[in-house]
């Protein structure tokens, strides 16, 4: 022992500074390995399937994306990796179990721009999008098209603006329904161009096309895959597109940027989550892969095809992204009156 007066060491035990360092290598010791043991449970992983939650229904672009991921993905790992829809309640279903799961890396969510839209859309959700999720990767974005039935001989945006300024309401506008990317994109279009157009949801952007179509309404918004037949076909004209660049074989149709809108990108985006607290190491393994997996030329190509523009950012391209747009779509919906529900 030491003697607390003098410092000197007394019979009977080791000094508090042996016992000290002593508690520190432990300490160390503990440390190590528990990082051992994450390193080797990432080095082992995974074991068995991984499951892949959409909060949407099949065949749509979010199940889409995540069913070219995971079939990758099991090539890559190896190992069986598996996609299960659990639609509902605009995706808030699928992103609360997908929040409660295991954060084990064998529970994972492939989600859309929903994410960062339901908390200023929904009075309550089950999920807070800073923590409960670790952000993977950040996959993919799909731009929104602004479009026109031809037979009103509108060819721009600013002669869209001018007609609707000059007869106010007498426009409307259909989107895939309310709070989808879509509809908000018209909201925000109303806001910055100070127009008045009224806002018909359908249940699709499939029937929202139709509806333009078919006269039911004179303009849409809607995400640019299901369009594109129609845009080439020459039975709808497109004015702009959402995203932050024109896409690639729609080259004569601009950006709202470029026609003066600062800021205007409402593309949707897909983006790779686990729950909170999956191991770093799992995460950074996945985000690896996923980047490995979408840079592939052959998978640029496949998904530019069916409408995606290959992002391809790590966990913090993800966060960003998720930390910029809660707070810019609270904003539109803000100003354009929608009540959360």
């Amino acid at each position: 022992m030491i003697d607390d007066k003098t410092g000197d060491r007394q019979p009977g035990g080791p000094s508090r500074r042996i016992m000290l360092r002593s508690a520190c290598a432990l300490a160390g010791t503990a440390a190590a390995s528990s990082l051992g043991i994450r390193r080797a449970h990432a080095a082992g992983y995974p074991d068995h399937p991984i499951k892949i939650t959409v909060p949407f229904a099949p065949a749509g672009p979010t199940d889409i994306m995540a069913r070219i991921l995971a079939t990758h993905l099991g090539e890559a790992l190896p190992g069986n990796v598996i996609v299960e829809n659990r639609a509902g309640a605009g995706g808030n279903i699928g992103i609360g179990l997908a929040a409660r799961a295991e954060p084990d890396g064998y529970a994972l969510l492939v989600t859309s721009s929903a994410y960062v839209v339901n908390p200023s859309l929904y009075a309550k959700i089950p999920y807070e999008p800073a923590k409960d999720f670790a952000p993977i990767a950040e996959l993919a974005t799909s731009p929104n098209v602004i479009l026109v039935d031809p037979k009103l001989g509108i060819n721009s945006l600013a002669g869209l603006i001018a007609r609707a300024k000059a007869k106010p309401n007498e426009l409307n506008y259909a989107s895939p329904g309310v709070g989808t990317t879509p509809h908000l994109s018209g909201e925000l279009l109303k806001i910055v161009a100070g127009v008045e157009i009224t806002h018909v949801p359908f249940s699709g952007a499939g029937p929202a096309v139709q509806a333009l179509l078919g006269g039911t309404t004179q303009l849409a918004v809607v995400a640019l895959p299901p369009a594109r037949p129609q845009i080439e076909a020459g039975t709808v004209k497109a004015l702009a597109v959402t995203g932050a660049r024109r896409w690639f074989d729609l080259p004569d149709v601009p950006t709202m940027v470029e026609l003066g809108y600062k800021d205007f990108i409402t593309d949707t985006f897909q983006g790779f989550l686990a729950p909170a607290k999956t191991s770093p190491e799992i995460v950074a393994l996945l985000a690896a892969k996923s980047i490995e997996i979408l840079t592939t030329p052959k998978i640029v190509e496949q998904l530019r095809n069916d409408g995606f523009e290959v992002i391809a950012n790590g966990p913090d391209g993800l966060k960003k992204r998720i930390d910029d747009e809660v707070p810019k779509w609270r904003g539109v919906i803000s100003k354009a009156g929608i009540k959360p529900v």
